[in-house]
């Protein structure tokens, strides 16, 4: 798993290197596919119950499973990109949200408030610990910040297949849930938004959007449970507000 990991965030940060107003979604999926691949590795979204890409391109207020097409970033746009690969039969998943250009204050405060949730989950992880405190944390990282969390959506174990239980909200209270155990792997992976939680799903069967247009950030890394903490296997580097990465 370490090694689906690696493949992931090598990919992922391939796609922060790419991203600039005038390439389409396609381009970046098409650009994953080729990196996968080249590896020797599998994308594991591509087929995945009928899902035609490889990667998920989410721009604006759509939350994630937003299909990539012809569709070109312009600037001032954010896309949050979905990532998932297979080597030797384990799976590696990540997600983020990367800047277009140059964005607004209040959009750049989103896409570092759901960065800095994620951040908050994966500190509370320790042997011992509740899942309910991991998705407190997150909550808890978001309300500070101004943001709303996503409720219909949230994280989920992982190993040889890419979705196993447990779902793991981002949402909660504190001291309830599983009790975690070394060892354990799963995906942590907070949606905030500007406005507020609801979601629909457009006529493709697979994106998500806002129901009320909101902008909306994602941020996502698989973990291994340690007696320590946390190791994330999953580790891209974080964007920059003018591109790149820091």
């Amino acid at each position: 798993m370490r090694r689906a990991g690696a493949i992931v965030a090598d990919t992922l940060d391939l796609m922060v290197s790419l991203v600039k107003p005038g390439i389409s979604t396609g381009e970046l999926d098409e650009a994953a596919e080729a990196h996968i691949r080249g590896v020797g590795a599998e994308p594991s979204f591509k087929g995945y119950m009928g899902y035609p890409a490889s990667i998920c391109a989410s721009v604006n207020e759509e939350i994630v499973h937003g299909i990539p097409n012809g569709r070109v970033l312009e600037d001032g746009d954010i896309v949050s990109i979905d990532c998932g690969a297979i080597w030797e039969g384990y799976q590696g998943d990540a997600a983020l949200t990367i800047a277009v250009g140059q964005v607004a204050d209040d959009v750049w405060r989103l896409l570092e408030a759901t960065r800095l949730a994620l951040m908050a989950g994966i500190a509370a992880v320790r042997d011992g610990a509740r899942m309910g405190d991991v998705s407190h944390a997150i909550e808890a990282a978001a309300l500070e910040r101004n943001c709303e969390v996503v409720r219909e959506y949230g994280g989920h174990g992982i190993g040889a297949t890419m979705h196993e239980p447990p779902h793991i909200s981002n949402w909660g209270p504190a001291g309830q849930g599983i009790r975690l155990r070394a060892g354990m792997t799963f995906c942590l992976e907070p949606m905030l938004t500007l406005g507020g939680w609801q979601t629909r799903t457009l006529d493709d069967g697979w994106t998500v959007v806002t129901a009320d247009g909101s902008r909306s950030a994602h941020f996502e890394h698989t973990i291994v449970v340690t007696r320590e903490g946390a190791e994330i296997l999953t580790p891209w580097r974080v964007p920059k507000r003018d591109g790149g990465e820091r």
